[in-house]
């Protein structure tokens, strides 16, 4: 059984609030987790756990507000498990709000899920709740509130599983790195801003002078045709992300880039980083200038060792990575947002006290019409969201869920809907791309078709259906939802136990989404329907449509929702029921 020590504890949130000061005296901060140092008071291990969510003053930006804690840490502690073990975690609630805690990936009980109304009511102010379940997995997962924002506010941590058997990944060295997005602002009041002026953050939109150049460098006629499909829209090319710096301080396991976690290393060990992205909002792009980085899970389970130089990894996915570092030298951990508003980084490092440079951001991108689906040429102004919020005839089409003239149907729930603001017409899978602002950077980029599980899926049957889904929304009015129907309106999505289907998601959006189905596994299909890897959290960008094969194996009532907190919110979540 672990257990919190308060002295420690006192000592962590002391070091978080003296962040500033040492900041400003170019102090260097001793690390304060690690998980090959299991005497860390973060790293708590066994099978009979107490925490406790609560409010606690913390000091990241240079001014003191309350977060979300778990145990008064930020992140909350690394619970470390092992596959097949029965563990009980008490969770007591001493906030004046309900809360709860989501195991994030983990094969469970519906019951123990964690998602107040549908897993259980929530913990009640003053109250607590025994979570109970055997873990069948192994791997690197996290855990979350499922309450309102609570998550945005550091209610989260990780979790880590060792195999019952010898773990063929296991390195010298072992750390977690948990990346997130903070604000000191009420998450509340930022998605209320976010409702009355989404672009909020946008602070690079283009100018006069980006007009002029552009009619320069590719002629009058088609810098307008441009400007004139971006305005139909009602969106801008440089939308890449709803939030960005400009309300965020990004983190690497609690601390920001300045702050500089360090790992420490012997040249020629084995290096192995739980890559773990808890950010609410925050796509990042990760890399370590210097060395081949080698993954080897993604979601918690064992792929086919991949070498790259760089990944991106959506809100909620994680990525298993082993280095080598043989120089005597340190090693800056670089993860930049894929708008290139900001960035975090740790630093790998023989010694304390030792620091890389820091790699200057990318450039910045541009969303074009391919990445928005719309391919070559570029439709007129008018075909495209149009269609969706006002019935225009540009968009008339088959909405009975079949394509029409090769162009991608609707469901009719979009037609007319002002929650609805761009429908894609050419969608697909896109699963070697890159993504945006990663392609031809001249380096080696991680993509979906490099994730190929180690073991064939455990349930090879065909779909004995397919259940496509639309991820819409409004840029403008900030509503989300699926196939235009937000979370409040929308009945559930019923599986009968035992059936295989597939689910096809089509983004019809100009952000991307990663989507998450708990308690069953996203079987990722390439576009042949050839199964790829096992995921609990699948990206899917704007313009595309991804599939997945889904065993209903557990029985209960699941939550299905994009992993970007604030689109959750607003809408895009479905329940889906697994019945008898």
């Amino acid at each position: 059984m672990g257990a919190p020590h308060d002295s420690d504890r006192r000592r962590l949130l002391r070091g978080m609030a003296m962040g500033g000061a040492t900041l400003g005296l170019g102090l260097w901060q001793r690390p304060l987790w690690a998980l090959t140092a299991p005497d860390q008071p973060t790293v708590l291990r066994g099978d009979a756990f107490d925490l406790t969510i609560g409010r606690t003053p913390v000091n990241i930006t240079g001014r003191t507000v309350p977060a979300f804690t778990v145990n008064g840490s930020l992140p909350g502690p690394i619970l470390r498990w092992r596959e097949g073990d029965t563990v009980g975690i008490r969770v007591r609630n001493t906030l004046d709000e309900t809360s709860s805690i989501h195991w994030h990936g983990l094969l469970l009980p519906a019951n123990m899920d964690g998602v107040p109304g549908m897993s259980f009511d929530g913990i009640a102010p003053g109250g607590d709740y025994l979570y109970r379940f055997q873990v069948k997995q192994s791997g690197t997962y996290w855990y979350h509130s499922h309450s309102s924002l609570q998550e945005q506010a550091g209610l989260l941590g990780p979790i880590i599983i060792d195999p019952r058997e010898p773990d063929p990944l296991a390195c010298e060295r072992d750390y977690v790195v948990l990346l997130s997005d903070w604000t000191d602002l009420d998450p509340a009041r930022l998605f209320a801003r976010m409702k009355k002026r989404s672009d909020y953050d946008n602070l690079h939109k283009r100018t006069v002078g980006d007009f002029l150049r552009d009619a320069r460098e590719r002629g009058l006629r088609a810098t307008l045709d441009d400007r004139n499909a971006w305005g139909a829209m009602r969106m801008s090319p440089t939308d890449l992300a709803d939030v960005n710096s400009h309300t965020y301080t990004f983190l690497a396991n609690g601390h920001t880039a300045a702050q500089n976690w360090t790992a420490l290393f012997a040249p020629g060990e084995r290096v192995r980083l739980r890559f773990i992205n808890g950010a609410a909002m925050t796509f990042f792009d990760v890399r370590i200038p210097g060395l081949t980085l080698t993954v080897v899970a993604a979601d918690g389970q064992s792929i086919q060792p991949v070498d790259v130089e760089e990944f991106r990894i959506a809100p909620a996915e994680t990525f298993d990575v082993i280095v080598q570092p043989r120089d005597d030298a340190a090693y800056t951990v670089f993860a930049q947002a894929m708008d290139r508003s900001g960035y975090t980084r740790i630093t790998l490092a023989p010694r304390i006290g030792t620091q890389a440079a820091i790699p200057a951001p990318d450039k910045r991108p541009l969303l074009t019409m391919d990445d928005m689906g719309h391919g070559h040429p570029a439709p007129a102004a008018g075909e495209i969201t149009c269609g969706a919020a006002m019935g225009m005839t540009g968009m008339n089409m088959d909405h009975g869920g079949h394509d029409a003239g090769g162009m991608q149907a609707h469901p009719a729930s979009e037609t007319r809907n002002p929650d609805v603001d761009m429908q894609t017409m050419s969608p697909a899978p896109r699963l070697d791309d890159p993504g945006i602002g990663l392609r031809d950077n001249g380096r080696r980029v991680l993509r979906y078709t490099d994730l190929r599980s180690l073991h064939a899926p455990d349930d090879d049957r065909e779909p004995s259906r397919i259940i496509e889904l639309h991820l819409t929304g409004n840029m403008e009015r900030f509503t989300w939802g699926f196939d235009g129907i937000r979370f409040a309106d929308a009945a559930p999505i019923r599986l009968k136990y035992g059936e295989r289907v597939r689910i096809t998601l089509v983004n019809d959006t100009m952000m991307e989404h990663p989507i998450h189905l708990h308690g069953m596994w996203s079987d990722v299909e390439d576009e042949h329907g050839r199964f790829l890897v096992r995921k609990h959290t699948v990206a899917v960008p704007p313009g595309t449509k991804r599939s997945v094969r889904v065993t209903a194996d557990a029985l209960g009532r699941w939550a299905f929702h994009c992993h970007m907190l604030l689109h959750m919110e607003g809408g895009m979540m479905r329940e889906v029921r697994v019945e008898e």
